[in-house]
Order: C-alpha cells, then sequence, then structure tokens
C-alpha cells in the first residue's frame, strides 16, 4: 500500500514509470508491511469509505452477466446495513497544485512498461474528497488518462448516491463515464436501473433503457420483494443538482403490468413537487353516471402553487375546479373553487328547473400572524344552490358558514373581533331565517395584582344578530368575575367564586320567533346578574389492584338571585341539556343568553385506576334544588325539578388496543336511561372495529333543539396478506315515530354505507370504494358509488 502522503495517477506517473515489476513489488513491501502481508494472505478486507482500515467489505447485489433492468431492482437494498456517506464537507479533493488527488489501497498492483497501464485487483479501494470507488480490479492508462473499474464496482458520488455495476470508467479527475448494468440508489430515496448509462463530469447520469422506483426492495425482515410499481423509459436523465429525475418514453407499471403512458415525466428525489400531471381519478355514481378527473400541477415556487383540474361525467355536464394555494412571510391561504353550467334544482319545488345556469361553489381560508401577539383568521364557503355539494361529492355538509376573526392573545389581555354568516343548505328552511351575527366582540383582562388573594378577570362582550326574516337582536354585557382556591392542610381543594355582570339588550320582530320562550320582550331590557360558589374536591389516592387509584368527592354549592331570564332573547342558550361534561358548570345554559339562577347543590365523585397497561376513570353526580320554580329549563332536560337526574361518565383503555367511552343520563324516578351514549375502539392501526352508539330519550316536545334521536355508527377494517385490507362503515338512523312523530321510519333506517379492499405498502396506496347513499335530496340522487384511487410515494400523487 502506497504511504498516505502519496496520491495516484500523479504520484503513480512519478514512481512507477522507472520501475519494474519486480522493484514494484520491493517497493511495496518497503512501504507498507501490512499491506503485502494482506497481499500474501489474499484477504479480503478493504477500508470502507467512511469506515476504518481492516472493516468488513458489505454485500452488493450481483449483476449477473446479461441481467435487465427488471433483475437490477429487485435485489436487495444496496444500503442496508451501511452508513450513509456524509454530507460534502467542501474538501474537494484537490492538492494544492489545482490536480484532484486520489488515495488508493489494493492488494495487488502491476504496472506494463509496454502499455503505461497500472493494474490494482484485490479489494481496490480509491478515494478522492467526499468520492470514493471500490472494485475487484481498477487499471489506469498513462496515456489515456482512463481509469477502468470492473467487478462489483461501487461509486459514491460527493452527494451520498451509490453506484452499482459491473463496469465503470471514469477520467483521472475521477469523473465516472460509461457504465453497463447499473443501479442508482439515490441518497434521498428511490432507485433507478439501467442496461447502459454514462455519469457526466458535473454529476449528471444518463441512462437507456431504465427503470425507476421509490419502493423498498426488501420487506421488514430483511426479505427481497419485488417493488409494487415502477417507471420504465427508454431515457431517464438524473440531475442531483436540482434533484430532479427526468423521463422520456415513460410508462407507469403496476405489480409488473403496463398500464398508462406518462409525457414529460419530471419527478423530484426528495420529495419535493414539480409540475405535472397527477394521476386520474375514476367514479362512478348514480347521480353523474361514470367520472374521470384528471389535475394538472402548477408549481411556482417552494411556497405557491396551482392545481387545475376537469371532472367529465357521462350523465352530468363537464366541471372545472381550481385550488391556489400560497404560503406568505406573515401566514398562509388558499383559494378552491368548482364551476360548471347545468340543470338546478329550486329551493322551493325541489326539481331541475329547465334551463341551464352556472353553478359552482367557493371554499377559501388562511390565517395570518400580524405581530407576535395579533393575528388574522378567516374562511369562506359559498355556493350557487343548496345540492351543488353534494350532487357531486364535494361535501355533505348542510350549512356553510364564512367567518372572519382579528384577534389578540397577550400575556393577561384577550381581544377578538369577529363575525359569520351561514349559507343553509337544507331545502325546508329560508335563507331569510339564518342569522347572521355581525360584529362579535370579546375582550378580557386580568390584573397581574391579587384582589384579597383571588384572581380577578374583566369581560366585555357585544353581539349583533341579524335575518332578513326574523327576530333581531342586540346584546352588550360586561362581567366581573374572581376566583380563590386553596388547597387545606388536609388535602382538599376549596374554589370560592364570586361574579357579577350588567346586560343590555335590544330585540325587533320577536314575534317571527316559532318558540315562546326564545323570543324575550321587544325593545330594550336590562338584567343584573350575581353569582356565588363554593366547590370542595378531597381527593384520596391509594394502591389497589396492583396499581393506583384516585377517588376524589365533590361538593359544589351555587347560588343566584332571580333573573328575569324569560325577558330576555335567547339567542346562544337554547341546546340545554344535563350531562358529565357541565355538571358541575357555573352556568349550565352553554351561552350568555340564559343564567340557572337560585340556589343549588351539586355532588358526585371522580374515581381512576392505573395499573400496567390498563386505565379506568369514571365519574357520577346529581344536584339539588333548592327551589322548584324553573320555568326556563324545559321537562325532559334532567334539570326541571329539585333533584336532578343521575349522570355520569365511564371511560376504559388498555395499551393502544382497546379504548371504550359510555356516557349516560338515568332518570331520578326510575332509573330509566334517558341518554345511552357508546363510543369504541378495539384493535390495532391496521385491524380495529369501532362502534358509536347514541340515543336520547328526553320526551320534549315543546322545543325544536331537543328532539329525541337514536342512532349506530360502525366501521371495521381486517388487514391480510400483508398490505391488503378489508373495510366497511355505516350509519343507520334507529329513530322511529314514538321517538319522533314527523319521521316515517321503522326504527331501522340506513343513511349511508360504504365497503371497500385497499392495499398499501411503504410506495403505494390504492383501493376501490362502494357506497351507497339512501337519501335523495334534490339532484343528489339516492343509490351506488364506485370510486377507485391509488397514489405513489415519490411521484407527487396525492
Amino acid at each position: 500500500m502506497l504511504p498516505p502522503a502519496e496520491t495516484a495517477p500523479h504520484a503513480i506517473r512519478e514512481a512507477i514509470r522507472p520501475a519494474t515489476l519486480t522493484a514494484i513489488a520491493l517497493a511495496l513491501c518497503a512501504a507498507s508491511p501490512a499491506a503485502a502481508q494482506r497481499a500474501a494472505d489474499n484477504v479480503g478486507n478493504v477500508i470502507d469509505p467512511q469506515g476504518e482500515p481492516g472493516d468488513p467489505q458489505p454485500d452488493r447485489p450481483t449483476l449477473d452477466e446479461g441481467a435487465g433492468v427488471d433483475d437490477l431492482l429487485t435485489v436487495p437494498d444496496p444500503g442496508a446495513g451501511l452508513d450513509p456517506p456524509p454530507a460534502p464537507t467542501g474538501d474537494d479533493g484537490l492538492d494544492a497544485a489545482g490536480n484532484r488527488a486520489i488515495d488508493f489501497e489494493a492488494d495487488i498492483l502491476e504496472y506494463s512498461a509496454d502499455s503505461d497501464v497500472v493494474t490494482a485487483s484485490g479489494n481496490v479501494v480509491l478515494r478522492s474528497g467526499d468520492r470514493s470507488l471500490r472494485a475487484d480490479s481498477v487499471s489506469w492508462n498513462e496515456q489515456t488518462g482512463e481509469i477502468l473499474a470492473t467487478g462489483r464496482v461501487r461509486f459514491v458520488d460527493e452527494n451520498g448516491n451509490q453506484l452499482f455495476s459491473e463496469r465503470v470508467e471514469l477520467t483521472d479527475e475521477f469523473e465516472a463515464g460509461a457504465m453497463d448494468d447499473l443501479l442508482l440508489a439515490l441518497r434521498q430515496g428511490g432507485r433507478l436501473a439501467a442496461n447502459r448509462g454514462i455519469r457526466e463530469s458535473d454529476g449528471t447520469v444518463a441512462l437507456e433503457e431504465a427503470a425507476y422506483s421509490g419502493c423498498a426492495v426488501v420487506d421488514p425482515q430483511g426479505c427481497p420483494r419485488d417493488p409494487s410499481w415502477r417507471i420504465t423509459a427508454e431515457r431517464v436523465v438524473y440531475d442531483p443538482e436540482t434533484s430532479r429525475i427526468n423521463f422520456s418514453g415513460a410508462y407507469l407499471e403496476l405489480f409488473g403490468a403496463r398500464l398508462l403512458p406518462l409525457p414529460g415525466l419530471t419527478i423530484r428525489t426528495d420529495g419535493g413537487a414539480v409540475s405535472g400531471f397527477l394521476v386520474p381519478d375514476l367514479r362512478f355514481s348514480e347521480s353523474n353516471g361514470v367520472e374521470v378527473s384528471g389535475s394538472y400541477y402548477l408549481r411556482f415556487g417552494d411556497n405557491k402553487d396551482l392545481t387545475l383540474t376537469t371532472h367529465v361525467y357521462t350523465g352530468a355536464a363537464p366541471m372545472v375546479a381550481g385550488q391556489w394555494r400560497h404560503l406568505t412571510e406573515a401566514g398562509a391561504y388558499q383559494i378552491t373553487g368548482y364551476a360548471t353550467h347545468s340543470q338546478r334544482i329550486s329551493t322551493f319545488t325541489g326539481v331541475a328547473d329547465s334551463a341551464e345556469e352556472f353553478r359552482g361553489y367557493l371554499f377559501a381560508n388562511g390565517r395570518f400572524q400580524l405581530t407576535p401577539d395579533w393575528s388574522l383568521t378567516g374562511s369562506v364557503r359559498r355556493t350557487t344552490d343548496r345540492t351543488f355539494l353534494r350532487r357531486y361529492d364535494i361535501s355533505r355538509d348542510d350549512r356553510l358558514r364564512s367567518t372572519l376573526e382579528l384577534e389578540r392573545i397577550a400575556g393577561n389581555t384577550y381581544f377578538s373581533l369577529a363575525g359569520w354568516a351561514t349559507q343553509t343548505l337544507r331545502l325546508d328552511q329560508p335563507q331569510g331565517e339564518v342569522p347572521i351575527a355581525l360584529p362579535v366582540l370579546d375582550v378580557r383582562w386580568r390584573p397581574d395584582a391579587k384582589i384579597l388573594g383571588g384572581q380577578l378577570e374583566l369581560q366585555g362582550n357585544t353581539l349583533a344578530i341579524m335575518r332578513d326574516i326574523g327576530q333581531d337582536t342586540q346584546r352588550a354585557f360586561a362581567r366581573a368575575q374572581w376566583d380563590l382556591r386553596r388547597v387545606t392542610a388536609l388535602g382538599q381543594v376549596v374554589t370560592l367564586t364570586g361574579m357579577l355582570r350588567g346586560d343590555v339588550y335590544h330585540s325587533d320582530e320577536n314575534y317571527l320567533t316559532t318558540t315562546p320562550s326564545y323570543r324575550g320582550n321587544p325593545g330594550w331590557e336590562y338584567r343584573g346578574v350575581a353569582l356565588g360558589a363554593l366547590d370542595v374536591q378531597w381527593p384520596f389516592v391509594g394502591e389497589a389492584f396492583g396499581g393506583t387509584q384516585v377517588f376524589t368527592p365533590r361538593v359544589q354549592f351555587v347560588a343566584t338571585p332571580p333573573i328575569k331570564n324569560l325577558a330576555i332573547p335567547n339567542e346562544d342558550a337554547r341546546a340545554i341539556d344535563l350531562e358529565d361534561s357541565n355538571l358541575f358548570a357555573l352556568n349550565r345554559f352553554p351561552g350568555y343568553d340564559r343564567v340557572e339562577d337560585g340556589a343549588r347543590v351539586t355532588y358526585g365523585f371522580d374515581w381512576s385506576l392505573r395499573i400496567p397497561d390498563w386505565e379506568l376513570k369514571t365519574n357520577v353526580g346529581q344536584s339539588y334544588r333548592l327551589d322548584s320554580d324553573r320555568d326556563i329549563l324545559p321537562v325532559g332536560t334532567g334539570l326541571s325539578e329539585r333533584f336532578s337526574d343521575f349522570v355520569g361518565r365511564t371511560e376504559v383503555r388498555y395499551k393502544n388496543f382497546l379504548k371504550f367511552t359510555h356516557r349516560f343520563r338515568l332518570d331520578k324516578d326510575n332509573l330509566a336511561i334517558r341518554r345511552n351514549e357508546i363510543d369504541a375502539t378495539v384493535g390495532s392501526s391496521r385491524t380495529y372495529a369501532e362502534i358509536g352508539y347514541v340515543r336520547l330519550d328526553r320526551d320534549i316536545t315543546q322545543v325544536e333543539d331537543l328532539q329525541d334521536r337514536e342512532e349506530l355508527r360502525g366501521a371495521v377494517r381486517v388487514a391480510f396478506a400483508n398490505y391488503w385490507s378489508l373495510f366497511g362503515s355505516g350509519v343507520f338512523n334507529l329513530t322511529d315515530r314514538e321517538e319522533d312523530p314527523t319521521l316515517a321510519s321503522d326504527g331501522f333506517d340506513p343513511i349511508r354505507t360504504r365497503l371497500g379492499i385497499a392495499y398499501q405498502d411503504d410506495c403505494l396506496e390504492l383501493g376501490v370504494t362502494w357506497r351507497r347513499d339512501y337519501i335523495t335530496a334534490g339532484d343528489a340522487e339516492r343509490g351506488d358509488t364506485f370510486q377507485f384511487y391509488f397514489s405513489l410515494r415519490n411521484l407527487g400523487f396525492r
């Protein structure tokens, strides 16, 4: 082995030219006894480009003579067991004279004086800066400057890409030239295989009869497997500077079957997106027939892009869509739009109009951080008619909300100025009855100084609600709340609360509100609210069943003077219902317009148990009212009498395999179930079952916001054959005519069901889904929908 200070080919040119083979052998022995011993023993250890002398050479793919690209892509991962080469450090491998210095090591070195060819064989390693090459044999022609490496060649460039071949030509500047039967393992992921190729001096690699795949060629157990997909092409050019691969004459192959041509395909090996066509979607629906949608993606920079899509149907007029996304220095926003020209459904008759009209949908949202404290958030959702979104399977929402909010969050202050408008998509609801809220102002401040040892919070709030058809309401209030929290010597957690609030309301056209208890008095109304509360919790901790349990009894007393609630319009506190989440709330109404007055005592307990792999939590409670005159609480909410119903919640978890939640409300008189809600998930991330069930049996008839209902939801996924899975889901309305007289259901009415099969591995996802809708809404007909989809890693297809 030559001393490290010597380099080739310049060192060889000076050291070898006057020598004979015998002199070379003697010089090698004198220069490196260890190298001579290794040559004599024919030991196959070399210096790994990132390792130390003596590290064993890792196995590399065997490229049999005549092997095609099919064989090259399916060999085991060439980088398996190897640390990736370090990123370029600035060392360009040039000596002081500007010539490229090349260190090398080999078991045997020969020189032919007749042809001026130096041949190194037996575990040859050449290194220059961040480039390295190892091979069975390397020869250097002094006259032409050509370096030829043969036999299990592995070339690593300065970008960390690894090139495997049986034969590589290099220049004396250590630039790779022509190659045969090669495999290029890219540092960022993906593999290129070709029968022939050439590497230019700038690092560009041009390949003929090539194939590319972003899939791993070994499974998690290290066994070889065929890639799920690949791109075959007549010519492929890889540019490491831009991390782009350009294909000519490309075709997509899936599980070995050639599917479709991909003209002008360009991809990035670092996972970034480039402009180009996306894989089309295929769908069949009852409303539109066969649908084929294709998209073109335009990348204008790292922070903005545009996707244009065309939808073609056999049963409907074509539709176009576009999505613009932009990331700015202050925030991000996106705008999505759909447009077509077809018959639309009359809002009043529910049938298609004879004339074709423009139909479309606009969705835009964004958030901007103006300063560290100030932010602006907005969202716009508007459509031309009420069945467009459902007809074209864009969304199943029955209302679209547009919002705008200016917000400031600081250490002890909060400011919000917002507004919202809602577009109803229900065929039986006039748009004029839907309110517009503008402005909605909320300001809060907590002074740093403690008041009597407690925390004071001041709040101001205003709201204006306008309707074209219906009641208009304006509201403003100011609130001061003081909280003192202490832990006693015995461990009780005691919270003392005092609250004062003053309200001003103005409303008109109150008679247009259907529910009398929501109307309030027209004109100006004023209201004062005072509240005092004492809350005591006493946690007990101990060992149980091999784990730790915590038992926490809780008692709360709340007192409020009489409040003229029914004189005030009710816009935001309508859906009152006793449940575990609001049992200990100071005001169990969800908004500000109603305040629960009088005096009450609430009591219950929390209990939790944690043992290895298991967690169990439960709580149960009830409240007692000191007076029974509560006209604002409808019968059936669980709060209308002195003793409330019992409410509770139980959660069970086992590792990440089981999650079970049960919420309930029991009638205080006969323990009849008034609320029964179950959510459960069992299984792993690949095979699991989910079930959801809710039954509300409240028998409330005078308030439209609190109707009874019963619903069942279920979903299941079963994985098989490593990468395949079957899945299905359904939503079923179990409400019958006894629970809701307005329904014609017999107690089992499917709403939507879905069934499908999917394949998913590290680089491919595809599937076929069947969905059936059981409800016709205008021109969104009930019936079957079939959809085929797939996405590919490293190709930007979703």
